[in-house]
């Protein structure tokens, strides 16, 4: 294979020359942009653009003689295979929040050389590692300008998509009462000021939602709350008359998007200055009055997001219901379909869950890719199907589907895996250990105020005893029509801090999983509410109220490696969604809903 003339290779040959005309010895470039989104639009889309490397996290260094992408173990086998030819080394890392790109960087660089990247995408506590690194080293760290901007050809614009407004009912509490929450969480910092980018806490400030990042219903802004007045800053004609109206009733004045940073410089002295340190970048920190003080904490939108109000619960459970009914007419007709013989692919699969949720009220979108992955492409968490590389899901083995919907009463995100043809006793091994863990945590019980990672444990022990594991997180919060993940709780092996406190109203996933690659991957996931549980003498307890409302395919268990207690809790929970689903449900879906749901019996 003649890689010269690869596309990453070429382009990665024009940003060196660039480089070199900067007089900059290498290019850091981070999955991230003006706002650490998890999800860019195009216009920020460098890593992908220059390495070929498709997937949501990773982070892209280039010197003058080497390159290197990092990324998590939910992209080893697709990073391998994308950045073939690329000249560009994969360096495998635990998880995406790690910084080993710092090592990397510390050994391919020497004192004097000059570090670039752009201060306006580079989060402001990364860059304060970063500058630690380069401090040490005697390596200049240069952030004025973007290194990516003279070498990247056809480079899209920012999207253009207007706003609306999340209306009520769903939108259950009102936008001056989530100002006014903003606002108490400033005073307790004693901020006169607060500087918001993230734009999900925008979008849940405000009650607007966009089109601007796929899958996501959010739109580009930056949020700058004073004590009586807001300014929501966002692009030219996005927001029209009538909704600026409707927002100025509210103290909210619309400005240009391009606006923010002057805003910042224009804070009177004296002002105090409330940003969070992980959710604003270096650049606009940097665009702050040197008159004004700043306090560094979590933003309190993030906090108050995470704990949805009983009204929330409620819609989110009419969402699940709705979610639960499409997946009952798809996977009817997907059975009926393999057993008729007929060809079905990966693509076939996405594009008929698709259609089916789309017949479902309140739907608006995916919440994110689909997941549709046969036998060995199972064993890549973040795999997606493409035109030109895909499976066709015929024969033996097991089909792994992670998927889920945008609802204006809620975000779902569900993963099933469904026999093919015949399985295995190793199959059934796996998939019934992977789904102890699941049990294992949707039951917990723990004190209200619990660090999330503390639970991690309790989905991955079933796999542990048998010496096997997986490299992903077990659980994130999920927002409420809105991103997909969200924080601050995350159930996994993430260090704790004292924001990841368990508190009644979160949407959290439990997603445990085992992957065998080349092979197969199962991963069994279901959305789930902290509810108050039982008080004691001891404190406030909480437990998690199951969501999700699909059922587990009984045929991939081995009924031997459960417990009574176990085959309990899953006879129960088809139980619930047989009696939530049967009346939203007929004919061929309603008959593969009550074949599916029959209780299992204890060998």
């Amino acid at each position: 294979m003649d890689t010269r003339t690869a596309p990453a290779r070429l382009r990665i040959a024009r940003l060196r020359e660039t480089m070199n005309a900067q007089g900059a010895h290498a290019v850091l470039v981070p999955s991230s942009d003006p706002h650490i989104s998890e999800y860019l639009p195009g216009h920020w889309q460098g890593r992908e653009w220059f390495s070929g490397f498709t997937g949501s996290m990773g982070t892209l260094v280039v010197t003058l003689t080497d390159a290197a992408l990092f990324a998590d173990m939910r992209y080893w086998e697709q990073a391998e295979r994308e950045l073939l030819g690329s000249g560009i080394a994969l360096v495998r890392i635990p998880t995406g929040g790690a910084m080993h790109h710092l090592d990397w960087i510390a050994t391919h660089l020497a004192a004097g050389n000059v570090l670039a990247v752009d201060g306006q995408v580079l989060g402001l506590a990364a860059a304060k590692a970063l500058q630690a690194l380069c401090d040490e080293k005697g390596i200049a760290l240069k952030t004025g300008a973007d290194p990516l901007a003279d070498a990247w050809e056809g480079r899209a614009g920012l999207p253009a998509a207007p706003l609306f407004e999340h209306t009520a009912p769903q939108a259950a509490v009102a936008r001056a009462a989530k100002l006014a929450q903003v606002r108490a969480g400033m005073a307790t910092h004693g901020a006169t000021h607060h500087f918001v980018s993230t734009v999900d806490d925008i979008a849940w400030v405000t009650n607007l939602r966009g089109a601007d990042v796929e899958y996501n219903p959010v739109f580009l802004a930056h949020l700058l709350v004073g004590q009586n007045e807001a300014t929501l800053f966002v692009g030219a004609g996005k927001v029209s008359p009538a909704l600026a109206a409707t927002l100025a009733s509210d103290g909210v004045r619309v400005a240009d998007y391009r606006e923010a940073p002057a805003a910042l410089a224009a804070l009177p002295a004296g002002s105090v200055l409330l940003v969070d340190p992980k959710r604003v970048t270096l650049g606009l920190r940097q665009s702050v009055a040197d008159g004004v003080r700043v306090v560094e904490a979590i933003n309190p939108s993030v906090l108050a997001k995470s704990r949805k109000t009983a009204e929330e619960a409620a819609f989110i459970r009419e969402a699940m219901a709705e979610d639960g009914a499409a997946m009952c007419a798809f996977y009817a007709w997907f059975e009926a379909a393999m057993a008729r013989g007929e060809r079905i692919t990966e693509l076939t699969v996405d594009e008929k869950l698709t259609a089916e949720r789309a017949k479902r009220k309140g739907f608006v979108g995916l919440s994110f890719s689909t997941i549709a992955a046969f036998n060995a492409n199972g064993a890549m968490p973040h795999y997606r199907a493409l035109p030109e590389l895909h499976a066709v899901i015929e024969g033996n083995g097991l089909l792994l589907i992670d998927s889920g919907g945008q609802y204006l009463g809620g975000t779902t995100d569900i993963t099933r895996v469904w026999p093919i043809g015949q399985i295995t006793a190793d199959h059934k091994r796996d998939f019934t250990l992977v789904l102890k863990g699941t049990m294992a945590l949707s039951r917990a019980r723990f004190p209200k105020g619990t660090l999330s990672p503390m639970l991690d444990a309790l989905a991955r022990a079933p796999l542990w005893a048998e010496s096997m594991d997986y490299g992903h997180g077990t659980g994130h919060g999920v927002g409420y029509f809105l991103a997909v993940h969200e924080g601050p709780q995350s159930i996994s092996k993430a260090v704790p801090e004292p924001t990841m406190a368990m508190e009644p109203g979160m949407v959290t996933s439990i997603e445990p999983g085992l992957y065998r690659p080349g092979r197969w991957g199962v991963r069994i996931e279901n959305l789930v509410l902290n509810v108050p549980a039982q008080a004691s003498e001891f404190g406030e307890f909480l437990e998690f109220e199951t969501l999700t409302l699909c059922p587990i395919d009984t045929r991939c268990i081995d009924v031997a490696l459960l417990r009574a207690d176990e085959i309990a809790w899953l006879n129960q929970y088809h139980a619930t969604v047989r009696a939530r689903l049967a009346p939203r449900v007929s004919g061929d879906a309603l008959a593969w809903l009550m074949a599916r749901t029959e209780a299992l019996r204890l060998g």
